[in-house]
């Protein structure tokens, strides 16, 4: 240390050879300019021969051009606006850094007031730049001897300088050269030869008079360090810069010119080596230990002095002194850096067949630059000539599958943020990219630092390496971000790419200064997102400190070396999101780590991390990067408790894995894994697993040693049996949705108490006993979810043994009863049993004292269980959409109990002055939301309800409620929310109105009110309020009678639309006494009440359809702005009938706008569109605006579209679906910029003073979905993005036309991982966001883009209406029961938009949508052959037969089928008859699980589609359906429909897996014929005898006509529909027009002509057939839908009375295995080991010679041919062979097995033997030895 010292000391006070003068102030400023004294410019010493650099291996001088690099300027120059490029002279131009606040270049004279004198000795001083900002970095010097600032005394701080090597007895001086000179020397080397040494200076001569130290650049004293023939070359060949731009800089070193100096005379000559392509000069500290190059797995550092220490061959510089390896930039950068062209798979550009770049020609560098452009001035630059002189053509907007020839037009920014338009050919790489760019981007001073491309994207910034190809990375990222290439090439044009990504031309600076690193703690140090390319030098002062250290988002590869030795204490570092290709190779030696995070990189395997070497880590995340295995010394981790690798390129499960003993965590989601290994039995201590979205099948018999297993997570797989995992002793959580269970065997472990198998095709459930003690329940399943399968019913006695449960959900099931065990379950909390078939709840249900949700909507319930009032806990009740008549009041009750005043009982009263003095029942208090909505309830039921006091939400919406009690709302003082909507309502309660408090919404739309009580006024919390679709018509400005929506100030929501009648205008001037006795302020207030400017916090106010005067400007309609939206257009567009429902949610922000608009210069078109999101932002500030975005999406769509449209080249093929794509991509980036543009302003201080401009950070990252609906004539065209989707129905049947953007869809899955993203287990992008595509988030893109999928659709007039809609209707109403809902009001003359969209809405509310709900109905049944609706309002009156129409009540209570249209009338004289049939149904039913599910979709499936064609269910025997039909045509139709949809049925997988249902495809078409239930059908027409069955009261039908129609259904097979003569001829007729018409030919509907003739026939003549039964032959033929005839080809099996058809079949392949298994079995009986022969390849003789051995061992080895040993089994095999089969295989296995337990049981000691034995050993006494005998003697 001494010595290091004195050498320090000797380097600052100069040799004493030279003397030892004291050094002034001035030249102590040279040296050190952070002291801040006055500099003085030295002058060069003298040469000394004997001086030499003790330069590190590979060290270059390049770090003199380096060391002017403490700041650069950020700002625009006097020159960004000129077209051509010109240095400005040294006497005008000022750095930026000259000044402590300065960041500028002024070029006028008056700018700075520095003399020439002093500008001439300051400008080129390499030295000067340290004055103002001085470098902190911690670079070590060379010599031994030397000391790092860190290690000095505190006081005073001076760092050391880290371009100073040193070696020993030298001394380094500093010296200012100046431009005279500089060219001198130029001058002068051009004319020496190679190897000159003379460096001399015309200066050097007052080096004597002024005492400076001098830095000697004597190039003479380094041989062996510079290459003087290369060193001649200088800038000028390394950079290319020319003479006459470039003369007046000092002439620089080119970093190739160096080669190591410590080599030896005898060693090998070695390549010459170059600085990092990022000198990263702070990354050395005075505690860097040189690492050897020894193996990874070597942990001891090499002795500096030792073996392979300084002047070894085999010595390395430290890490941190950026000093490459061995092959220069392009093998560092290949190997390390985050170049795209290393990325496998899709990052590579495969140009010429293979993954290389193509090579580049000498003259193929085609990169011309136009007008240096400021980013404040917006003017695109010009597209620069071709290399061939051509001018650069317009770029195609047609898809190309290869890069385009045309060069891309790319913006080059500085770091001021001003930019260059560059013209880049495709093969252009960055190494051909970067002269250039020195020529035309660095002026002044910036061209003495070295600079490099950069690329920002996605809040990261990284080093572009030499390889990588500007224009290949524009092209990856825009294909990545939804363009196609034309659409990206039209985009870059002047307009840039900031959206997506950016490209910076930037100097080599280490990131901020110092200073601006202010660090509160140095325990947990978050550097992220600073554009660090090394570790701050700060942080090595505070090194020791450090516990948490994250570098996300920063171009950094590496961390020093030399850092991570000094960071004792560090536990955690995070290094995400940096495009990292390797671990990088410092980490191993943080022997403290704990946690180690390496997430969203590009990392593709491990092999070189050597993480092993870390002894206690104990977390690792490596999801999201491209790791395909993981290393063989993997398990070397023996403390890794936590492990992450999801997201990554897995096939196969990795086996390493299993060997990390004290796992505890595993994570393996969304890979390509198919199997687990049977060695994951290893992983005892594994607590928790999670495997979603593989392709896993099942879970091996070795999961069953996972004793320790608390969670599992298997959603999205294709499992199809969890009885393993289920029986674990610790398992408590399983989450198993989305799988292929279809038998549940439940044997659950003690602990588990919470199982998902929802969206599982289950079909049977089973329940095995489980461990406990008698009397005890031995379950501890707490949350069982059932919901989303193929269940019919429930086990009782296995439901009743899960006492523990808390949550049951059977949802979208077919149940129709649940078992009344359900009773038993005392702790049951929630019930959730909606969208099934139930006829009832079980009566036992009042027993559930813990029940506090119930929800049983969409289902076919007739009434509640009166016990249901014994529920002391139940507060919320969701009925909705049953058939409820009835509300029982509470059961009689003791009068203690139950008080009433002087009269009869409740029920006799009517509720109508019940007592509320105590005593009601339970559910009456504690109640708090009831929804009973789409009921049958009327003005007689209605009145138990008000017995419910603590009520809060109330529907009754779509019932048959006429009137109210006056008193209804006398006890719900409660009352926040009230849905009457679709009622027959004339007026409303209004007496208690005013004691509502608390109520805000209410919903009346859809009634019959003309007017609104003034009382509603009173109710001051009101914020919405929904009267739409309503008779009103009344004056508003009569307030002292009727309600003003002034009246509540607070409103938010206010909806009028659809009152036709309603006219908003102000009262008319009256001159009366009284009106002139008022003051002016009450006049005033009178006028105001036609204007809704008072009602300031309005959010959405909907006037469509409502008559407004234009020209009274006495009418305030409000102005839309980013919180409000007014609708006052007409419900008619194009022709076309349209309605808008919409709700706040709970969060009271609007979040969804809609557009609808014409196009003024075209006929036919229009755009109906919808955009935002259901929920506001997370985090939003106070007061900010949630709409901004939506808001900007919906004013500039229209006119852009325009746009594209305009501008599409027909002659290229473009149409609609470009514009549309090209339109929402457009609009996306406008967003961007609008959006970063304001944030920039605001950021900048710029006090506008509009507070529209602030941009709140959490709009910034949010996002928006997208739908737009263009209609061209009878062309449907629909894009759209993320959740908002939009349904068509097509004669009922509801076919989607958009595409929901989901993460957990496989193919946006593999797009968001191909674009680097990644999906977490919640289904979230990057665990942020719940959509793969969107408007916004454009920190997240091009994971998450806007590129919408596009769909044609052409409107026929089968087509009724389209619903367009957000989550807030699809997440809770499937498609097929939205188009159901929505077809309620097509059954009147007028069909009604309006109320179809308000239905949906409150349908949607009712099912328990809370957020923002939009939804739009479009009536496109208005294009064809519908009366053309006016334009205008109609004041006709509105029947009320129009909206409502009475149903007499349906016979089949299915609530799917009760909202079509109503069933036919029976229809008597000519008939057509039609029969039914599933073949084999009766074995089906014997032995397939899942034919209790088919029937209910069979069942389901033809009742719909009678209602469609006009049938008549007549009756049903089993599964036989007998139906009648008034016209033959209309048969036809049915049985064509039903055996087309039968083929797309979700059949059980039991039916799809035996032999009667299982799919067929035709041998030549591949078309599937058949799949699931086969159906036979028989057609015959005639005149029955009809009469009304007494019991049923259903039309019968009788007579020889109905005999000869199922005599026909019988010859037919399984798929055929067989027909007579008449029917034929019918067809013949009317379809074909092949024969003469019959006399009922004209009665045959046109619908079912069309929809026959859409679908297609085909007739096969059977020919005469003889029916059982019948004397005469009847003529047969069978039709088929088109493209199904070849069923006629199908061998119709005969029925097998052994049911082998309809059982699942057996597999010859798992018999063979159970047999190998039966002999491996055998022969292990036996002593001996069973081993199949291999297949025989060759001749026996050569298989007996190869099987014997000497070995000893080889007679243990039973060798043997199983075909031979077990019984034949082939193909042919019937079902009962293969029964005898398993029969006898199951016998030796059972006789196998006994001889194995024989073998094993320990041998026996008689009891005589035991006692003598004991009697000798000693120690007992005889007592104790008889006890022990006697015990013996009794076993």
């Amino acid at each position: 240390m001494a010595s290091r010292m004195g050498r320090r000391r000797s380097t600052v006070t100069g040799r004493e050879g030279e003397g030892s003068q004291n050094t002034s102030p001035d030249q102590v400023s040279s040296i050190a300019p952070w002291l801040d004294v006055p500099a003085t410019p030295p002058t060069p010493p003298p040469k000394s021969p004997t001086r030499t650099f003790g330069f590190a291996p590979k060290g270059s001088f390049s770090s003199l051009a380096s060391m002017k690099q403490g700041s650069t300027s950020k700002s625009a120059r006097p020159s960004d606006s000129q077209s051509t490029l010109s240095v400005p002279d040294s006497s005008t131009v000022r750095s930026a850094d000259d000044g402590d606040s300065s960041r500028t270049l002024f070029s006028t004279s008056s700018s700075v007031s520095i003399a020439s004198s002093e500008r001439k000795t300051k400008s080129l001083n390499v030295f000067s730049k340290l004055k103002k900002r001085a470098s902190k970095t911690h670079m070590r010097a060379e010599s031994l001897e030397s000391e790092h600032p860190s290690l000095r005394p505190p006081a005073p701080p001076v760092p050391d300088l880290p371009f100073l090597g040193t070696g020993p007895g030298s001394t380094v001086t500093l010296s200012t050269i100046s431009n005279p000179v500089l060219k001198k020397e130029k001058r002068d080397k051009k004319k020496k030869a190679s190897g000159s040494t003379s460096m001399a200076s015309s200066s050097s001569q007052h080096s004597e008079q002024q005492h400076q130290f001098k830095l000697d650049t004597n190039l003479g004293q380094m041989d062996g360090i510079i290459d003087m023939n290369l060193a001649s070359s200088g800038v000028e060949s390394s950079y290319n810069l020319s003479q006459s731009d470039h003369s007046h800089y000092p002439q620089l070193l080119s970093s190739s010119d160096f080669t190591n100096p410590f080599s030896t005379p005898t060693s090998e000559k070695r390549k010459a080596r170059t600085i990092a392509s990022i000198p990263d000069y702070q990354k050395v500290s005075p505690t860097t230990v040189p690492i050897s190059s020894a193996s990874c797995y070597s942990t001891s550092p090499t002795a500096v002095n030792g073996p392979g220490g300084l002047g070894s061959p085999t010595w390395e510089a430290p890490q941190s002194w950026a000093v490459l390896p061995k092959g220069g930039d392009d093998i560092y950068e290949a190997e390390v850096s985050s170049s795209d062209e290393s990325i496998g798979g899709a990052g590579r550009s495969k140009l010429n067949g293979d993954d290389k770049p193509s090579p580049i020609p000498p003259n193929a560098i085609p990169m011309s630059l136009t007008k240096s452009i400021s980013s404040t001035n917006g003017i695109a630059g010009l597209i620069p000539p071709e290399p061939g002189g051509r001018r650069g053509s317009a770029v195609s907007r047609r898809r190309r599958p290869k890069p385009t020839t045309k060069p891309y037009i790319i913006r080059i920014y500085r770091e001021n943020n001003s930019y260059h338009v560059v013209s880049v050919a495709f093969s252009v790489s960055v190494a051909n990219l970067t002269p250039a760019l020195n020529k035309k981007l660095l002026l002044g001073d910036d061209s003495q630092i070295q600079h490099r491309l950069y690329l920002k994207e996605r809040g990261r910034e990284r080093l572009l390496a030499q390889t990588e190809r500007p224009a290949d990375i524009v092209r990856r990222r825009l294909e990545q971000a939804g363009y196609d290439a034309a659409d990206g090439l039209e985009l870059l044009g002047g307009e840039g790419l900031s959206f997506l990504l950016k490209f910076v031309y930037k100097s080599q600076l280490l990131g901020p200064a110092e200073e601006e690193m202010k660090f509160e703690s140095f325990h947990s140090v978050d550097l992220s997102g600073r554009s660090l390319r090394t570790i701050p030098v700060i942080l090595y002062l505070h090194a020791n400190s450090i516990i948490t250290l994250k570098l996300s988002r920063n171009p950094m590869l590496e961390i020093p070396l030399d850092f991570i030795q000094l960071c004792a204490s560090l536990r955690e570092i995070k290094m995400t999101h940096m495009a990292m290709k390797k671990v990088p190779t410092s980490i191993r030696h943080a022997s403290t780590l704990h946690r180690l995070d390496l997430s969203s990189n590009r990392i593709s395997d491990l092999d070189d991390a050597c993480l092993e070497e870390i002894p206690d880590l104990l977390m690792l995340y490596v999801q999201n990067n491209k790791i395909e295995t993981l290393p063989w010394s993997f398990p070397r981790l023996t403390s890794l408790m936590k492990l992450n690798l999801s997201n990554n390129k897995f096939k196969h499960f990795p086996s390493v894995v299993t060997k990390l003993a004290n796992l505890a965590d595993l994570d393996v989601s969304f890979n390509m894994i198919a199997e687990l290994p049977d060695d994951i039995g290893n992983l005892t201590n594994l607590r928790y697993l999670t495997i979603v979205g593989n392709q896993i099948s099942h879970f091996p018999d070795e999961c069953s040693q996972l004793v320790s297993l608390e969670g599992l997570d298997c959603r999205r797989n294709q499992i199809s049996d969890l009885s393993v995992m289920c029986a674990l002793p610790k398992i408590k959580h399983i989450n198993a949705d989305h799988n292929a269970v279809h038998a549940l065997d439940l044997s659950l472990g003690p602990n588990l108490n919470r199982l998902n198998t929802s969206y599982n095709d289950i079909t049977q459930i089973s329940l095995r006993p489980g461990p406990g003690p008698v009397g005890t329940s031995p379950y501890a399943l707490t949350w069982l979810d059932l919901s989303y399968a193929k269940l019919s019913s429930l086990d009782d006695i296995a439901l009743g043994q899960l006492s523990s449960l808390k949550t049951l959900r059977l949802d979208h099931n077919s149940f129709r009863y649940i078992p009344d065990t359900l009773g038993g379950l005392k702790f049951l909390e929630v019930l959730s049993c909606s969208d099934n078939k139930l006829d009832a709840l079980p009566s036992t249900i009042g027993q559930l004292q813990n029940l506090s949700s119930l929800d049983a909507h969409n289902n076919s319930l007739t009434e509640l269980p009166r016990d249901l009032w014994n529920c002391k806990k139940l507060v919320s009740i969701n009925a909705t959409s049953n058939f409820l008549g009835v509300w029982h009041v509470p059961s009689a009750a003791p009068e203690d109990e139950l008080l009433t005043e002087n009269g009869p009982s409740l029920e006799d009263r009517k509720m109508s002055v019940i007592s509320m003095r105590g005593g009601l029942p339970p559910l009456a208090s504690s109640l708090k939301r009831l929804f009973l909505g789409e009921n049958r309830l009327t003005d007689d039921v209605v009145g138990p309800l008000m017995l419910f006091t603590e009520l809060q939400v109330l529907n009754l919406s779509f019932n048959e409620i006429q009137d109210l009690p006056s008193s209804f709302f006398h006890n719900m003082t409660n009352l926040q929310e009230l849905y009457l909507s679709g009622n027959k309502l004339t007026s409303i309660p209004t007496e208690d109105l005013h004691a509502l408090k608390k109520l805000k919404t209410i919903f009346l739309n859809g009634n019959k009110l003309q007017t609104l009580p003034l009382e509603l006024g009173e109710v001051k919390s009101l914020t919405i309020l929904d009267v739409g679709s309503n008779l009103l018509k009344y004056n508003i400005n009569n307030v002292e009678f009727d309600w003003n929506w002034n009246f509540n100030k607070k409103l938010t929501y206010l909806n009028l639309s659809g009152n036709k009648r309603l006219q908003i205008k102000p009262e008319a001037t009256r001159h009366s006494i009284n009106r002139q006795s008022r003051d002016l302020s009450t006049l005033l207030s009178r006028q105001s009440y036609a204007g809704f400017t008072n009602l300031t916090k309005l959010r959405v106010l909907g006037l469509i359809d409502v008559t407004i005067p234009t020209t009274d400007a006495s009418v305030d309609i409000p102005d839309e702005n980013d919180d409000r939206r007014v609708r006052t257009s007409l419900s008619t567009v194009n022709g076309m009938a349209y309605g808008i429902a919409d709700a706040l949610g709970q969060n009271d922000y609007l979040t969804m706008l809609d557009l609808v608009e014409e196009f003024p210069t075209k006929e036919n078109e229009a755009i109906f569109a919808m955009f935002g999101r259901s929920q506001p932002p997370e985090k939003l500030s106070p007061g900010a605006s949630p709409n901004r975005l939506t808001k900007f999406l919906r004013d500039n769509f229209s006119e852009l579209f325009r746009r594209q449209l305009d501008a599409l080249n027909v002659d290229k093929g473009e149409g609609v679906p470009d514009a549309l794509r090209r339109t929402f991509l457009k609009l996306n980036q406008d967003l961007h910029d609008v959006l970063f543009a304001n944030t920039r302003k605001m950021s900048q201080g710029g006090a506008t003073g509009n507070v529209g401009y602030v941009v709140d950070s959490a709009i910034v990252k949010s996002g928006a979905s997208g739908i737009v609906l263009y209609f061209k004539g009878k062309m449907l065209h629909v894009g759209n993005i993320g959740d908002t989707l939009a349904v068509i129905s097509r004669q009922g049947i509801a076919q989607s036309i958009s595409t929901k953007h989901d993460p957990y869809d496989r193919s946006e899955t593999a797009r968001i991982r191909a674009a680097e993203g990644w999906v977490s287990p919640p289904g979230l992008v990057n665990d942020q966001v719940d959509v793969s595509r969107s408007f916004g988030y454009f920190h997240l893109l091009p994971i998450i883009n806007a590129r919408p999928d596009v769909s044609i659709y052409e409107l026929t007039e089968f087509d009724e209406f389209v619903i367009v809609a957000n989550r807030g209707l699809w997440d809770y109403v499937p498609y097929q029961t939205a188009v159901d809902i929505a077809r309620t009001v097509a059954r009147t003359e007028r069909p009604d938009p309006m109320i179809a969209a308000q239905k949906l809405r409150d349908f949607a509310i009712s099912y328990g949508a809370d957020g923002s709900t939009m939804i739009m109905v479009i009536w496109v049944a208005d294009l064809f052959g519908s009366p053309a609706r006016s334009r205008q309002p109609t004041l006709d009156p509105i029947a009320d037969a129009l909206i409502y129409r009475t149903k007499k009540r349906e016979d089949i209570l299915d609530r799917d089928i009760s909202r079509l249209v109503g069933e036919v009338p029976p229809p008597t004289g000519h008939v057509a008859l039609v029969f039914t049939d599933i073949r084999n149904s009766t074995h089906l039913w014997e032995v397939n699980p899942g034919m209790p599910t088919a029937m209910r979709l069979h069942n389901s499936l033809l009742r719909r589609q009678l209602r469609f064609c006009g049938g008549y269910e007549v009756k049903t025997e089993g599964d036989a359906f007998m139906c009648s039909f008034p016209t033959a045509l209309s048969a036809v139709w049915w049985c064509l429909a039903v055996q087309n949809k039968l083929l797309t049925e979700p059949w059980p997988l039991e039916i799809l897996e035996c032999e009667d249902g299982k799919p067929i495809h035709d041998d030549i078409t591949g078309q599937i014929l058949a799949r699931g239930l086969s159906v036979r059908m028989g057609i015959h027409c005639g005149f029955p005898v009809c009469e009304t069955d007494p019991t049923t009261h259903r039309m019968d039908y009788f007579g020889p006509m109905v005999n000869r129609a199922a005599r026909i259904n019988g010859s037919a097979a399984g798929g055929q529909i067989m027909c007579s003569t008449e029917i034929i001829r019918e067809i013949n007729a009317t379809v074909h027009n092949t024969e003469a018409e019959t006399e009922h030919s004209h009665s045959q509907p046109p619908a079912a002509i069309d929809a026959i003739r859409r679908m297609g026939i085909a007739i096969v003549p059977i020919g005469e057939v003889r029916l059982k039964g019948l004397e005469l032959p009847e003529i047969l033929s069978a039709i088929y839908p088109s493209g199904l005839e070849s069923r006629q080809n199908l061998k119709d099996e005969p029925t097998d009375t052994s049911a082998s058809g309809s059982r699942i079949q057996f597999s010859i392949v798992q018999m063979r295995e159970l047999g190998v298994l039966c002999l491996r079995l055998e022969s292990l009986a036996s002593g001996r080991i069973f081993r199949a022969l291999p297949e025989r390849k060759a001749s026996i003789q050569s298989l007996t010679t190869e099987n014997q051995t000497s070995d000893p061992a080889s007679s243990i080895i039973l060798n043997g041919d199983p075909v031979l040993l077990l019984p034949p089994m082939n193909d042919n095999s019937s079902d009962s062979d293969l029964m005898m089969v398993l029969d006898s295989l199951s016998i030796r296995i059972h006789n196998a097995l006994a001889a194995l337990a024989e073998h094993s049981r320990p041998k026996l000691i008689s009891t005589d033997t035991l006692l003598d034995h004991l009697t000798s050993s000693g120690g007992l006494n005889e007592q104790t030895l008889r006890h022990i005998a006697s015990l013996l003697q009794k076993l």
